[in-house]
């Protein structure tokens, strides 16, 4: 910690070299916070989603109609976490002579702004429920994998369609 900072220092877990903007697969996975289970129960190895899971999974299906340079691929809502692949399709347009970028927010149409987007949508929606005054929905930022070829992509792609069946060994499963 510093002097001028009453947080701990965070270690960066995004590359500085990447630019997380540019079109490809990324797969990501965003957990509740202190991983409490809201979303809902796996029963058989079935998700079973309550109220706040079926809202946390129709935000996730919009993500496209608010970043038309996004597609979805595979997407599952756990009790206490979700796992999705998102793939941009294209850089958004910039201006021919953009101005100096004075934010320290995440670039507008990169994985960090459509996560950002998606995790204060829900947050908002989740307050705008009945007798949900919850503080925080989500911890603070979220895991993402660059995918880099097929092998990798088949490989995401199996282990999110079999989160709920292998949910009774998951450490997520730990968590209350």
């Amino acid at each position: 910690m510093d002097s001028y900072n009453s947080s701990p220092h965070r270690r960066k877990v995004r590359l500085s070299e990447f630019d997380y903007s540019q079109p490809g697969a990324n797969f990501v996975t965003i957990v509740t916070q202190e991983r409490k289970k809201l979303f809902g129960e796996v029963v058989d190895g079935e998700m079973i989603l309550n109220e706040v899971g079926s809202m946390v999974k129709e935000v996730w299906e919009v993500i496209p109609d608010h970043s038309p340079n996004v597609d979805l691929g595979v997407f599952v809502v756990m009790p206490n976490h979700v796992h999705g692949i998102i793939n941009i399709t294209e850089m958004e347009a910039t201006h021919a002579s953009p101005l100096p970028r004075v934010s320290k927010g995440p670039i507008p149409g990169s994985i960090g702004a459509i996560i950002g987007s998606f995790k204060s949508a829900t947050s908002k929606r989740i307050r705008g429920l009945d007798n949900n005054h919850r503080k925080r929905l989500w911890q603070r930022n979220y895991y993402e994998h660059v995918i880099r070829n097929e092998r990798d992509h088949q490989a995401i792609y199996d282990y999110i369609l079999a989160n709920p069946i292998n949910w009774e060994k998951d450490e997520e499963n730990t968590y209350t």
